[in-house]
């Protein structure tokens, strides 16, 4: 009876012990196949989350590369329109000198006219009576002789005057192109061709080769009118006649004057000119 018991205990106890590790093993492989879907399933996740958020970063960009399409568009707007309103500026400075050249030409026509006016009042004898003086015929014996007429016509407009001085300055009557310039002169100072006028009197000294008297005449333009059109012209000539002065230190001052304060002017290439010419000379 023992013995048919003890093997049959036996045999349950070594199924029992032999049995344990591999259901262990079991239970191992199942948690770590468990963990492993828990991972692929976080995995997945992330992945969706990852396509979520590119396809977010995608619209951004397209909204970006939208707004930069429409930035860029809005700033070729904005250079066109201030493009175009240069160019209206310009044209209303434009318009603005014109009315402004218009106006000094009223202003001389008027100083003009308010000179002929006060030349016939200063003609008319002295303590004549206008009235009586038109009712009679003859005139007394005791009136005084005729006043002479003045250099001027009555009526001549500063840019007749101009014009008949430039007239004899073209065609090479110096002297008088010099009377006609000093008459526009002391008619019209204030005038803006008066600097130019001043300029063309010493170019006709020049030509007469009346050197001093050309020098001056353009020291007179530079002095009196210091912020003249034709001030780089004037210190050019100026030059010029300090060179036929034999002058070359003072000529060459008034050279480098023009290409330093004048550089973009015609002058200031023809001054450079000189001023190699004059280096040239004192090279033994």
């Amino acid at each position: 009876m023992r013995f048919r018991i003890a093997p049959a205990l036996f045999a349950i106890v070594f199924a029992a012990v032999s049995a344990s590790p591999v259901g262990a093993a079991n239970k191992e492989h199942q948690q770590l196949m468990a963990d492993i879907r828990m991972l692929q399933e976080q995995a997945q996740l992330l992945q969706n989350m990852l396509g979520t958020i590119n396809d977010s970063i995608k619209a951004v960009n397209a909204r970006l590369e939208e707004q930069a399409n429409a930035n860029r568009k809005a700033f070729a707007d904005q250079k066109l329109q201030g493009d175009n309103i240069s160019g209206d500026l310009r044209i209303v400075r434009e318009k603005v000198d014109d009315n402004n050249v218009r106006i000094a030409s009223l202003t001389q026509e008027i100083e003009a006219l308010r000179q002929m006016i006060q030349q016939t009042a200063s003609a008319r004898p002295a303590g004549t009576d206008t009235t009586s003086a038109a009712g009679s015929s003859t005139a007394p014996t005791g009136a005084p002789p005729p006043v002479a007429p003045p250099a001027m016509a009555p009526g001549t407009s500063p840019t007749q005057l101009y014009e008949m001085a430039l007239g004899d300055y073209t065609i090479g009557q110096w002297e008088l192109a010099i009377q006609g310039f000093e008459s526009y002169i002391r008619t019209f100072p204030r005038s803006t061709l008066a600097d130019d006028a001043q300029v063309k009197i010493g170019i006709c000294y020049d030509y007469l080769g009346q050197k001093q008297k050309a020098l001056d005449a353009f020291e007179t333009a530079i002095r009196d009118y210091p912020n003249g059109k034709a001030v780089p012209t004037a210190h050019y000539h100026k030059g010029l006649a300090l060179k036929d002065l034999r002058q070359p230190d003072k000529a060459k001052e008034a050279f480098q004057f023009i290409v330093q304060k004048f550089p973009d002017s015609p002058e200031a290439g023809l001054s450079r000119q000189q001023l190699q010419q004059l280096d040239r000379s004192k090279t033994p």
